[in-house]
């Protein structure tokens, strides 16, 4: 396992889609917003070239599919760990089609492809945190204990404990991996006791980075050859104090990245890519 964790956000490649029209109006919310398409556009398209230039990643650019309004959330369509990809099927009805372009890009790189077929199944991605250790998967609205167990038969290597998500609505709302062993936790009641029950139910010890804003506690972090510790996180612009928690991890390179528009429909900075490893096939 201490091979495993040597490895621990080290990415190679990432999946990305394109925003369709369909997001501003159409897009599943939990609260009524409105979304300025243009400004989520241009958001997204800085997202992209952080991931593309200014870390190296190979970047798999779907287009956009105006039937599905969220499709480019599409860290919720699968999980990949290792040569393994897990294609979900999501809790929303009228997010289930999304998981076919994906499939078939995952497909196409070479991965080792599960499908779950079980129609008592539901599971997003955003409700899966994966330390390097181990998987916790939040039990939420979009996601059920079927959903959990087939992720566990699908990744077998590594131990899966479920966390019941009251508030919010996934795991990855609140939460995040900042590093190895460190989870970014949001500072509010439902986020603290999600923290407490996944610290009773690991055998691993992990450090807490607490910040104030909960979607804030959604962040990228990657291991990147040359560039050491990465972590992509809100701006100050969108959460002043958060950012300014992020300043104490002097050993990152830290580059905020702003996500106020997809925000509205839910969407947080983990919820736009799917990050790969192309060496763990080797």
């Amino acid at each position: 396992m201490a091979g495993v964790m040597a490895d621990f956000g080290n990415f190679t490649h990432a999946v990305v889609r394109a925003i369709p029209s369909s997001l501003a109006k159409e897009a599943l919310r939990m609260n009524v917003s409105d979304v300025d398409l243009e400004k989520a556009r241009r958001e997204h398209e800085v997202y992209v070239g952080v991931l593309k230039q200014k870390l190296g990643l190979e970047v798999i650019e779907l287009p956009a599919d105006e039937s599905l309004p969220d499709c480019v959330f599409v860290e919720d369509a699968a999980v990949v760990c290792g040569d393994t990809a897990l294609i979900t099927r999501p809790g929303a009805e009228s997010r289930r089609k999304e998981t076919a372009a994906i499939r078939q890009t995952l497909k196409e790189l070479g991965l080792n492809i599960v499908d779950m077929s079980d129609e008592t199944a539901t599971l997003d991605g955003g409700d899966v945190l994966f330390t390097g250790r181990e998987f916790f998967v939040g039990l939420s609205k979009r996601t059920n204990q079927r959903g959990a167990e087939i992720l566990a038969d699908a990744f077998k290597d590594y131990a899966v404990s479920t966390v019941p998500v009251t508030d919010g609505l996934h795991l990855k709302s609140f939460c995040s991996m900042g590093g190895p062993g460190l989870i970014v936790i949001g500072s509010s009641e439902p986020a603290q006791k999600a923290l407490k029950i996944m610290q009773q139910m690991s055998d691993h010890r992990y450090d807490k980075l607490t910040v104030p804003d909960d979607i804030a506690a959604n962040t990228i972090y990657m291991n990147l050859p040359g560039k050491g510790h990465v972590l992509l996180h809100c701006t100050p612009e969108e959460f002043p104090e958060s950012a300014k928690v992020f300043e104490k991890l002097k050993d990152h390179m830290l580059i905020p990245v702003s996500n106020m528009e997809k925000v509205k429909v839910d969407g947080a900075l983990t919820c736009c890519s799917v990050l790969i490893n192309m060496k763990a096939k080797v």
